[in-house]
């Protein structure tokens, strides 16, 4: 597969909406706030682990994560303690 017919694919854990990879990109980079939290949610409780990190960095997660809204409150206190832990390692 090309580079270029792999940024126009959707991926995995954005199946109910018509974004491809270049689509997630952009908003992950852009001013949105709305969109950009909602995704960032959405990596996090779909997303495999080592995925998560091809398109989030620790600071992503932990800069948007008063806006973040999980589907479970079990996913919140659980990245919020990772969040936690992270930052005793820095």
């Amino acid at each position: 597969m090309s580079d270029q017919s792999a940024k126009s694919q959707r991926p995995y854990f954005i199946w109910d909406y018509d974004l491809t990879e270049e689509d997630v990109r952009r908003i992950l980079r852009g001013d949105n706030e709305v969109e950009k939290t909602w995704l960032i949610t959405r990596i996090l409780e779909y997303a495999k682990w080592e995925d998560i990190w091809r398109y989030l960095t620790v600071d992503d997660v932990r800069e948007n994560f008063e806006r973040l809204r999980f589907r479970w409150p079990r996913d919140r206190e659980l990245w919020a303690y990772a969040l936690e832990r992270w930052s005793h390692c820095e």
